[in-house]
């Protein structure tokens, strides 16, 4: 796939290397591996994926909690993780347990990890949302994306003491990508970290691409980039705005650089644009 973006993937084995000894890119769990292993078959099991979840009693809690929250919708209340996979369908449930192997994965202050991962979450719920409502993304790739979009972020904080104020420089820049402010200080950026993890993880390629993409607006415009690329990125500025919105923040730099490029994507008009993020407002306030 070709992009106009494309040079800022580390595919340079050298550059890679070093990016991986200096950023400390956590590992693939070996929980993560198995689960991937029994998803590639031609008709993987639900029976054998819940064995292979067994094997973690605090994954197996976790992962019921999250398939009987309100999110989800769930009808009944599982009771196993085997009745959890099968409410919740087999792809839904990778996407959740490979989001709960990252928290566990990724190290650094406790309170600034526990906000990044409820950003984080509130993200893929806004993704999931959207991807339905409009029938663009398997809901379980925009939840990936969702929660893996900004990965990097914490990576970069453990590398650099001073990238906090990396963070909050590029927040506030109202012209510059976030990336380039970053690439400024730092020669790499939270974007192109976590691709390279999600490329790691064995991720979706999707995914891996959206995240690289997803603060470079030009992509939603260039015909060269998968179409699913495009619109995970699109998907993920209707998400900030409404996050922004949600925390009745009347600022949001990142709608104002790429909001028009993204509802041009999506084919959504202004009044759909705002009955939509209405929507997504209502759900963020329903699930309590």
């Amino acid at each position: 796939m070709t992009t106009v973006a494309a040079p800022a993937l580390p595919v340079d084995n050298a550059v890679e290397d070093a990016l991986l000894r200096s950023i400390r890119i956590p590992p693939r769990p070996s929980l993560l591996v198995d689960l991937q292993r029994e998803l590639a078959q031609s008709d993987p099991s639900p029976r054998q994926i819940a064995r292979i979840i067994g094997n973690d009693v605090g994954m197996s809690g976790a992962l019921l909690k999250l398939a009987n929250s309100p999110f989800f919708g769930a009808a009944r209340k599982a009771k196993s993780v085997e009745q959890g996979i099968n409410f919740l369908g087999i792809n839904q449930c990778a996407a959740l347990l490979t989001g709960l192997l990252a928290r566990q994965a990724i190290e650094g202050d406790e309170a600034q990890l526990n906000h990044f991962w409820e950003v984080s979450a509130r993200r893929a719920q806004a993704l999931v949302f959207t991807s339905r409502r409009l029938r663009i993304a398997p809901p379980d790739i925009a939840h990936t994306f969702g929660l893996f979009c900004d990965i990097g972020v914490p990576l970069l904080m453990n590398r650099f003491p001073d990238y906090a104020a990396t963070f909050e420089a590029a927040s506030n820049d109202a012209e510059r990508r976030f990336t380039s402010v970053e690439d400024e200080r730092h020669n790499t950026n939270h974007a192109a970290i976590g691709c390279l993890l999600a490329r790691n993880w064995g991720l979706s390629p999707d995914v891996s691409w959206a995240i690289l993409l997803h603060h470079d607006y030009r992509v939603l415009e260039d015909p060269a980039t998968d179409d699913a690329v495009r619109s995970l990125v699109a998907l993920s500025v209707l998400a900030e705005k409404g996050i922004q919105r949600y925390h009745s923040n009347s600022v949001a730099l990142e709608w104002d650089k790429g909001g028009e490029l993204a509802c041009r994507h999506l084919a959504l008009s202004p009044d759909e644009t705002e009955d939509l993020l209405d929507e997504l407002h209502e759900t963020f306030h329903n699930e309590h």
